[in-house]
């Protein structure tokens, strides 16, 4: 595909074509919350699984869902490139949900679970690719050397987030709705529509977008650091000839000074790595720099930002296992409650998940309004909290959800007990529906600081060139997070009595409640790992002009 002119060009970039690529992440946030917003009701109304069977089947799914786009972000930023990436799994995309709607319409119901669950996991295969590329190549459409644009993006993230909400919560307001009362098919078909719609959107806006070229693995740069660091391990700096500063500037000769404009700081964390740069006898009589015993300050430095975005990594997981709580256990407890509105009408359990979206939506605006410009007034921070600040806020949020639902929990217990209820699972209980909306409010305000926080980290703290590969790192926070609750609920019947326990299928007799204590307790552990990572971690800076 032929180059795009200069990025400077005002012709190309900025939010008009910012918009053309939200477009399409809105019609799939549309589409994949159709799909999973309800996938355990699906799962246990027509294919019959158990509660405990279903809930590690949606945990599994979405758990590759979102490891997929690992593999996608790497591919788009070393190979193929975001734009290509971005078609060809939204085409991917297109595919299962076809299949999908096949599969609920007129696939016979003994060979439906097989065809259904190829159908779901091609859905994993164009999340893959999508995820990663979608949001990254929409940042990508604003210069930070043109002002306007740099002002511009600093808000960008926050108005994006609202852009996927938005279409997650239409998906679980009228798709929802549309397959528990109308029909599974016409839900998924409108999904397959919607997708369509944006894939035309998307294709019209092409001759506008600033597109990045792939640069080659990044992964081998930073396998040459630490290969590089371990050769020298035992060289001291009295030793070195000089230090490599830049990629291209090594000339089998010692090289001192600075690094230039733009180019990272050197940094005082991970030394070890430092001793990659250090040139010896050997490096000095070599006309050619050999990467895999020399590395520059610059490829250092790259190394460097991943080395520290692990460990917040690693420390935000517990976040991701009380989000899938969301649409498995939290619709399986309101599905027991009284939902009416009406005599003649009732809210589908999985459409209370439209309260955590519409608390992002008011959140977002509230938060790009009122809290940035009343803590950078204290702080003097454009950003008014420091990212890692935001991400802290919301895993203390994620902790009193967990909090939350099981107190609610034991009373839905409770009234159940008073009205001799435990053993009528299918019964509602006597109890309003509105008691779980506090859990769910809190859930949407956990995602607005930990998951727009992590967006934000996974592409500003990355190296340029891997900014694919970084959303697709702050995703698998929840795929991860996924997986992680799936293995504590087999962990759990395994432990419990009768290998049922806490989550039988009969809710009423379970201990759900016991549940979300421990994952509220597990979380506020993890959190203190958090506060001591996030204590040691040095945000990006560039190193001025000498």
């Amino acid at each position: 595909m032929a180059a795009n002119p200069p990025s400077t060009k005002p012709t190309r970039g900025g939010w008009k074509s910012a918009i053309f690529i939200i477009f399409v992440e809105v019609a799939e946030r549309f589409a994949y919350y159709g799909v999973a917003g309800n996938l355990f009701m699906y799962l246990t109304k027509v294919l019959g699984q158990s509660t405990a069977t279903a809930a590690k089947s949606v945990n599994t799914w979405q758990g590759v869902a979102a490891i997929f786009p690992v593999v996608g972000g790497f591919l788009a930023d070393s190979y193929v490139g975001r734009f290509k990436t971005i078609l060809v799994s939204s085409i991917i995309y297109l595919i299962g949900l076809i299949l999908l709607t096949v599969a609920v319409s007129t696939v016979p119901l003994e060979a439906r679970h097989t065809v259904f669950f190829i159908a779901l996991y091609i859905l994993t295969v164009g999340e893959g690719g999508h995820k990663p590329c979608v949001q990254t190549f929409a940042a990508d459409q604003f210069d930070e050397s043109i002002p306007e644009e740099k002002a511009a993006k600093s808000s960008f993230f926050n108005w994006w987030y609202v852009g996927i909400v938005s279409g997650a919560t239409a998906a679980v307001l009228v798709v929802i709705y549309v397959e528990d009362y109308v029909g599974w098919s016409l839900g998924f078909g409108m999904l397959a529509a919607a997708v369509a719609a944006a894939l035309v959107v998307f294709l019209a806006g092409s001759g506008s977008y600033r597109r990045e070229a792939p640069v080659g693995s990044p992964f081998t740069r930073v396998a040459q650091v630490v290969v590089a660091a371990v050769r020298k391990r035992r060289m001291s700096e009295g030793e070195a000839r000089g230090f490599c500063v830049e990629d291209d500037d090594y000339s089998g000769v010692s090289m001192e000074g600075g690094t230039g404009a733009g180019t990272l700081a050197p940094t005082s964390h991970f030394r070890f790595v430092d001793k990659a740069t250090m040139i010896d006898a050997r490096d000095a009589s070599s006309e050619k720099r050999n990467p895999w015993r020399l590395s520059s300050v610059k490829q250092v430095e790259e190394a460097k930002l991943i080395f520290q975005l692990i460990p917040i990594w690693l420390s935000c997981l517990m976040f991701g296992v009380v989000i899938a709580q969301l649409g498995t256990y939290f619709t399986k407890q309101t599905s027991t409650l009284n939902r009416s509105i009406t005599p003649t009408f009732q809210i589908p359990p999985a459409s209370f998940q439209v309260i955590t979206g519409l608390t992002i939506l008011l959140s977002v605006l509230l938060y790009e309004r009122a809290l940035v410009p009343i803590s950078r007034a204290i702080t003097a921070r454009p950003s008014g909290i420091t990212i890692l600040q935001r991400i802290g806020t919301g895993l203390l949020l994620s902790i009193l959800t967990m909090v939350v639902a099981a107190l609610v929990e034991s009373r839905r217990l409770g009234v159940a007990a008073q009205h001799g209820l435990l053993d009528s699972p299918r019964a509602a209980v006597p109890m309003s529906a509105w008691w779980v909306v506090p859990q769910y409010v809190l859930c949407g305000l956990a995602d607005v600081f930990a998951v727009v926080g992590l967006q934000e980290l996974f592409y500003e703290q990355m190296p340029v060139g891997m900014r694919s590969v970084g959303a697709a790192a702050y995703i698998t926070v929840t795929g991860v997070g996924s997986f992680l609750s799936t293995g504590v609920i087999a962990a759990v019947q395994r432990v419990g009595r009768g290998g049922e326990g806490w989550l039988g299928d009969n809710i009423n007799r379970a201990k759900l409640q016991n549940f979300y204590w421990v994952l509220g307790g597990v979380s506020a552990l993890n959190f203190c790992v958090f506060v001591c990572v996030a204590n040691r971690f040095v945000y990006k800076r560039n190193q001025p002009a000498a």
